[in-house]
């Protein structure tokens, strides 16, 4: 069976997703440009999905379009990517809080495995791209403890920032990262909700900041004119 053959009936619903899963591992990033007649090549589709699917993604403001580039991935101004971050750092603090009230000694364990596996992973020198896997299972593991519509809300403000712009390229920022994350995880221990949530609030912003002392990591968009 062919990639065609096996597309759902609704193409554009496809090259949504197949688009969203690029931005997402970091195939398209930043400042590319999108190319209806490349995507639809890539995907095996007609150029119409492709442009209804753009139309969607420029709707919830993952794309712009200008006169002179036409269709590229927005790429975060300062502002833009700190107010991503404070909005993760109150929706994830509360999910925190959330999961304690509501979380397993199963769920729990299954949490601790996951700080476990990233924190062997950094001391073996894992790359990056592993890493920020293995960062992204812990927290939603935490997450999937509270309920659908919480973790799709985190889900949506994760995937602004792609794989390729990750705080777990850089070794130092990996170790304050794990170090965090044994204050998340001891207050989950001692089922103290808003000790856990104020300690992934400064986690989130803790991140926000390691982001900051990086040229290659800070956003540097250009506002809109």
């Amino acid at each position: 069976m062919s990639e065609m053959d096996a597309l759902p009936k609704s193409r554009t619903a496809y090259v949504l997703e197949r688009l969203k899963a690029d931005l997402q591992q970091g195939v398209i990033n930043p400042g590319d440009q999108l190319r209806q007649t490349a995507i639809a090549k890539r995907y095996g589709v007609s150029p119409t999905p492709v442009r209804e699917a753009l139309r969607v993604l420029a709707a919830d403001g993952t794309i712009e379009y200008t006169s002179h580039r036409g269709a590229t991935v927005r790429d975060f101004t300062p502002q833009m990517a700190q107010d991503l971050y404070r909005m993760r750092a109150e929706l994830e603090g509360l999910a925190c809080e959330v999961a304690v009230e509501r979380m397993t000694d199963e769920d729990y364990a299954t949490i601790v495995a996951a700080n476990e596996r990233l924190v062997r992973e950094t001391t073996a020198g894992a790359d990056s791209a592993t890493l920020s896997l293995l960062n992204k299972e812990l927290h939603f593991s935490i997450y999937r403890c509270t309920s659908p519509v919480m973790v799709e809300g985190i889900q949506l403000l994760w995937a602004r920032f792609s794989p390729s712009v990750t705080l777990w390229s850089v070794g130092e920022f990996s170790r304050e990262l794990d170090r965090d994350h044994v204050a998340i995880l001891d207050a989950l221990q001692r089922r103290d909700g808003p000790a856990a949530r104020a300690a992934m609030h400064a986690h989130v912003m803790h991140a926000w900041e390691l982001r900051q002392t990086s040229a290659e990591l800070r956003a540097t968009g250009a506002s809109a004119s």
